[in-house]
């Protein structure tokens, strides 16, 4: 028997844990006040730009590559040549000032707004990828989020 998922009913979905990820905590795996925008809140420029160890990301350089992730997928999403991607590129952010930190903070809101706008396109949901590409979305993200407040834990002692 085949049956199919509404896509209203997946999109619903999909922004509650969109908005839970980024935004605010609604109960369904973030614990209150984990979201990553309310974690972010409470992290200053310098600790920000601490690595946890020599071998590790500064917080900073987490939250660059989240941005980054979310604008080659938005691009992508929007069927715009990607070409090759330099990852590696969203990982050389190493410290921040607290204008610096700031204004990144401020281009990841504007990813995320982007990226809703994405998931929000009825176009974007005619390509097969959209499904997989929304779940890597939030588990990436999450992924993130986890070891910016993991990170914490060495940084905040």
């Amino acid at each position: 028997m085949d049956r199919q998922i509404a896509l209203e009913s997946y999109t619903t979905a999909l922004h509650r844990l969109l908005d839970e990820t980024f935004e605010r905590v609604h109960g369904i795996y973030l614990d209150k006040g984990t979201s990553l925008f309310e974690t972010l809140d409470t992290i200053s420029a310098e600790e920000a730009s601490r690595p946890v160890s020599a071998t590790c990301a500064s917080i900073a350089a987490q939250v660059e590559h989240v941005r980054f992730y979310l604008g080659v997928l938005a691009r992508y999403a929007r069927g715009e040549a990607v070409g090759p991607v330099d990852w590696a590129a969203s990982w050389r952010l190493t410290s921040v000032t607290a204008e610096e930190w700031d204004a990144l903070k401020g281009r990841l809101r504007e990813a995320h707004r982007d990226t809703l706008a994405v998931v929000g396109d009825a176009r974007t949901w005619e390509s097969e990828h959209a499904i997989g590409g929304s779940m890597g979305i939030v588990a990436h993200t999450a992924y993130h989020l986890g070891e910016i407040r993991q990170a914490l834990c060495t940084i905040k002692q």
